[in-house]
């Protein structure tokens, strides 16, 4: 762990990270990478890193990237994502359908599920 200025909060968060990525199957050298570069960015967006370059500081937070990123937008989620879901659901007739039958037969079953 490329530490020596790292808060508890910051190790948590880093030992965190690299379990999740290790446990979704990335090798363990690049888990840690990653993890080391998340977790300095945080610091550098929160003002706890030394250093820090502009493209870090300007960037929004983690979380709220990932909220802005998740497909909700003009576009809505991919095809390959809207089959998967599909697939995974069990939706008969998936395969001929086009995106827009699968948000329909996806949003219908969401509907009825809950």
């Amino acid at each position: 762990m490329p530490v020596n200025a790292w808060s508890k909060k910051r190790e948590r968060q880093y030992a965190h990270i690299k379990e999740s990525l290790v446990k979704h199957g990335k090798r363990k050298q690049l888990a840690e990478e990653i993890a080391a570069r998340t977790v300095n960015k945080e610091r550098a967006q929160h003002g706890e890193a030394e250093q820090a370059s502009s493209s870090s500081l300007k960037d929004i937070s983690a979380g709220r990237r990932g909220g802005l990123r998740s497909h909700r937008g003009a576009g809505g989620r991919t095809f390959a994502q809207l089959y998967n879901e599909a697939r995974q659901r069990g939706v008969k007739g998936r395969s001929k359908m086009n995106k827009a039958q699968l948000e329909h037969a996806l949003g219908a079953r969401r509907a009825s599920q809950g």
